[in-house]
């Protein structure tokens, strides 16, 4: 058995390489493109809910004396997808925390792949179906439903449809900075079996 006096055996030693799953440089630009789409992911989740919520107007409606207001808590549907927003903005600050810890600390890498990679999917899962929810109570406000005389209302209300429009816009492009982010969290958990 060799000693650690032995010089052979001290040659070998110097001469193994450094243990790494991953090269350093991918790891860290991973990390970095990681903070950065959940850092769009916070701004487009706070910009939708901030525009959702003060979308009022009050109008003159089927010639009442009275104005009706229309808001966002008047619907089950926009108040579910403020509500599912604010989840998501919550969530993204909490992981942009966590990001930047493992940037400064790789060690902690590994542990958080997998957890944001079924985080962001359940959260991608939840924004998503928000956003199919506000988008279809928006597009009956904008065409209605001759059908069962559902009447559209953004001929009157055009201020509250625009932001509805506008946060259901921010709300799909938030879906889709999730979708890039479980593929990025994939394709990590990816890069790191087959190396």
């Amino acid at each position: 058995m060799a000693s650690s006096t032995d010089p052979e055996f001290a040659a070998k030693a110097t001469t193994l390489p450094p243990k790494s799953d991953v090269p350093p440089s991918w790891r860290s630009n991973c990390s970095v493109v990681d903070v950065a789409l959940r850092v769009l992911l916070f701004s487009a989740t706070l910009v939708a809910i901030i525009v959702m919520v003060t979308s009022e107007q009050s109008e003159f409606v089927l010639g009442l004396p009275v104005k009706r207001p229309a808001k966002f808590t008047h619907s089950p549907a926009f108040i579910y997808f403020v509500a599912a927003l604010a989840v998501a903005c919550f969530y993204s600050i909490i992981t942009i925390l966590v990001s930047i810890l493992v940037i400064f600390k790789p060690t902690f890498h590994k542990k958080f792949l997998l957890h944001f990679a079924f985080w962001d999917v359940l959260i991608l899962g939840l924004v998503a179906s928000a956003t199919g929810a506000a988008g279809a109570v928006a597009y009956i406000g904008l065409k209605g439903n001759s059908h069962v005389q559902w009447v559209k209302v953004c001929s009157t209300y055009d201020k509250f449809c625009q932001h509805v429009a506008s946060s259901t816009a921010l709300a799909l492009f938030a879906a889709v900075v999730l979708v890039l982010l479980s593929m990025l969290s994939t394709y990590s958990l990816y890069k790191r079996i087959r190396d």
